[in-house]
């Protein structure tokens, strides 16, 4: 049980490093959306204005402050609001749900790693 919280942050801020990098450095052109949907819609708003830019910049932090182990809690700090966001986007926005296999295993994995650092997280709750 020592050894699951360094795996899961490290497995999770591999995700968000990877994610991040693939729209800041343009790795992947983005694919065309659907004319006339609510995402093509939400991506209108949020891409001419830098807005994207800017969370995956946080992302980029996040998933690295995340992957050392004296920075995770910081990491959790920025990326705990970028995740609940990606689950609200799918399933408002897009309405494919937010129980998709890949978000569940990284929301549990967070849940995780706030549960196993949870003497640290205790200051804030009292």
């Amino acid at each position: 049980m020592k050894y699951a919280p360094l795996a899961a942050s490290i497995l999770v801020g591999l995700l968000f490093v990877m994610s991040a990098i693939t729209v800041l450095f343009n790795l992947v052109p983005m694919p065309e959306l659907p004319k006339d949907t609510p995402i093509s819609h939400f991506m209108a708003a949020f891409g001419p204005t830098g807005y994207m830019k800017f969370v995956k910049v946080i992302e980029l932090l996040g998933g690295i402050l995340l992957i050392i182990p004296k920075t995770r809690n910081l990491g959790l700090l920025c990326l705990g609001p970028i995740i609940v966001n990606i689950l609200a986007f799918h399933h408002f926005v897009a309405g494919d749900g937010a129980f998709q296999p890949m978000l569940i295993v990284i929301s549990l994995l967070a849940l995780f790693l706030l549960w196993s650092e949870r003497k640290a997280w205790a200051g804030l709750l009292r």
